[in-house]
């Protein structure tokens, strides 16, 4: 089953191109969701953490995926992953590791960190249109 359309994908990247290209992908493969983007790690634990300017639970609802760049300044992706996937109440949250890296060291420790997926960033918008709609198949399935 597709991720309902109430949930919220929570967008996690540094990069306000990346961000907006992302969600013209989101918006043209047809997902009706709500995405909220968030441009650093620390930024990111406030809102799953429904602290600080996400303290209003209304403002801050937990994300049915989170989509998580990994290169960012302070808190980076990795330390991201390592509390959600550590934490009992946000463990089932599903990952998708967005990177730059195509090694497969990489992935392999991304998926060791819990990571349910990884989409190497495209460097076109098509390209990522076509990781977008890769994502809808994922939710197809329990992670």
């Amino acid at each position: 089953m597709p991720l309902p359309p109430d949930q919220v994908i929570l967008l996690v990247d540094d990069s306000p191109e990346d961000r907006e290209a992302t969600l013209r992908a989101i918006k043209k493969a047809g997902l009706p969701n709500l995405v909220v983007w968030c441009e650093d790690g620390d930024q990111a634990l406030d809102y799953v953490y429904q602290r600080g300017e996400y303290s209003n639970p209304g403002k801050a609802p937990r994300p049915g995926i989170i989509l998580l760049d990994l290169n960012m300044p302070g808190t980076d992706g990795r330390e991201v992953l390592d509390v959600v996937k550590n934490d009992a109440n946000l463990k089932t949250i599903p990952i998708v590791v967005l990177t730059t890296s195509s090694d497969d060291r990489d992935i392999d420790a991304f998926f060791a960190s819990g990571a349910n997926s990884y989409i190497v960033k495209p460097a076109t918008v098509e390209g990522i249109i076509k990781a977008v709609q890769k994502l809808e198949n994922l939710w197809s399935f329990r992670f």
